[in-house]
């Protein structure tokens, strides 16, 4: 019996199934060429592809009617929420801002370096600005019917604050690189570019209205640095998702990157100016304070001593001697002032014969220790200086800022105010700040009611 040389080969093989990290290797390879190709797709490389991808982003971000009405309705609910001082209505003026679409159109003209382009988006913008400006301006003139109220969001919104421009930072490079990948409308990363840009320019318009002090130009100012910050990390961002400019898109650009940073460098390096209220005027004296090294104050007093008077209470102990002489000891512990009169004193002696007319000396001591404290406001970065309890606005008084406290006190509707000095601009500014907003440097003053003084005379013998 003989066997076939041949080899015996199945008919139909099973194939063996490939290892299971090969296979996990394959799929994770064959995932990274797709979305290689879907970039490439997405973002091409050529001339060619590069022209038609700016072109449709052009036509998607060029600004519209839809602007100019949602900006209008965005600029009176801005105001009607600072005038309410409300961040509930506030929150409500941003969620009805239109989309920033538009902005991001003024970068690709910053991009591509087209004139026109370059006009009609910035245009757009500026109306759009202008119209949030006019609705904070006319809600500013009717807060004059108001006067006094409390403005604290429109102080905060006129204020550069660093968490502020990092959400800002995010927001610009999230709908940057959002609208240039996807067609959808980046509406969250757009609340957060009219959050920075609407809200200040509409706070300088309601300061400008109202004529509070310490708000217009300020609002301008800051949004001009977060138009500054948002556009410098947006057009970086343009440029990070490989979308080249043209030769003249690289003059243009380059020109403004180098002007925001010039504007930033000024406004964030060199701090926003703040106007402040006029120098309120302070009763004179002839009573001088030498300051030294604070907390302590060397008060001198001259022969004749006038004051205007103020609502303290100050207990005296008047003494008079049998040889004439009157001792006036006043106790104060904060203010280092005096209100002194000349005083003649004739005893007469028991006799019908024998009188006599003596000028008494007349000595004063006066116990000077201040009561020293620092705003440490929670919200606002510092405190208002008011005229009056909850009267008349004078001037933002910033954190930390040392303040000479009065014992004196007033409730208003519960809430406690306190009588300080400010010392702005080598003036001192008398007013009223929050009790609440104040931290005592040296001992906590004892607000009560001041007890009636005793006066105690020494009789003629």
């Amino acid at each position: 019996m003989s066997f076939s040389d041949d080899p015996i080969i199945p008919s139909d093989p099973t194939p063996q199934p490939p290892p299971v990290q090969d296979a996990n290797a394959a799929a994770a390879a064959a995932r990274s060429r797709r979305r290689r190709a879907n970039r490439r797709e997405m973002f091409p490389a050529d001339a060619e592809g590069q022209a038609a991808l700016i072109s449709a982003l052009s036509r998607r971000a060029y600004p519209s009617l839809e602007l100019f009405v949602f900006s209008l309705v965005c600029g009176a609910i801005l105001g009607l929420g600072f005038l309410l001082d409300s961040q509930a209505v506030l929150l409500l003026g941003i969620l009805v801002t239109p989309l920033m679409t538009p902005w991001v159109g003024f970068l690709l003209a910053l991009l591509t370096g087209s004139p026109r382009f370059l006009f009609e988006t910035l245009m757009a913008l500026l109306i759009s600005g202008v119209i949030v400006f006019l609705g904070g301006l006319l809600t500013g003139f009717a807060a004059r019917l108001f006067l006094p109220m409390t403005f604290t969001n429109v102080f905060i919104h006129t204020r550069l604050w660093p968490p502020a421009l990092g959400v800002l930072a995010i927001g610009a490079i999230t709908l940057v690189a959002s609208f240039a990948r996807s067609e959808d409308k980046p509406f969250l990363p757009s609340v957060i570019i009219a959050y920075a840009f609407y809200l200040p320019i509409n706070a300088g318009g309601f300061g400008l209205g109202s004529g509070v002090p310490g708000i217009w130009p300020q609002g301008i100012l800051v949004f001009v640095v977060h138009f500054a910050l948002a556009s410098t990390l947006g057009l970086l961002t343009l440029f990070a998702i490989r979308l080249r400019p043209t030769t003249q898109g690289i003059f243009v650009s380059g020109i403004t990157l180098l002007l925001f940073a010039g504007i930033m460098i000024i406004l964030m390096g060199t701090g926003i100016p703040t106007s402040e209220a006029s120098a309120v005027s302070i009763p004179t004296s002839t009573m001088t304070t030498q300051p030294t090294a604070l907390p302590s104050l060397t008060p001198s007093l001259t022969a004749t001593t006038t004051s205007s008077p103020r609502p303290s209470n100050t207990p005296k102990i008047i003494t008079v001697t049998p040889d004439g002489t009157i001792t006036i000891t006043v106790t104060n512990p904060v203010t280092a002032t005096a209100s002194l009169t000349t005083a003649t004193s004739s005893p007469t002696l028991a006799s019908a014969t024998a009188t006599s007319s003596q000028t008494p000396t007349l000595a004063s001591t006066a116990s000077v220790t201040p009561i020293l404290g620092t705003v440490g406001a929670d919200e606002g970065g510092g405190a208002n200086l008011r005229q009056t309890p909850n009267g008349k606005y004078l001037l933002t008084v910033d954190n930390g800022t040392i303040v000479e406290v009065y014992p004196d006190f007033r409730l208003v509707n519960d809430i406690t105010w306190i009588h300080v000095f400010v010392t702005r601009d080598g003036q001192r500014i008398e007013g009223w700040l929050l009790e609440s907003v104040v931290n005592y440097a040296t001992p906590e003053p004892n607000f009560e009611p001041s007890v009636t003084p005793t006066v105690g005379v020494t009789p003629v013998p």
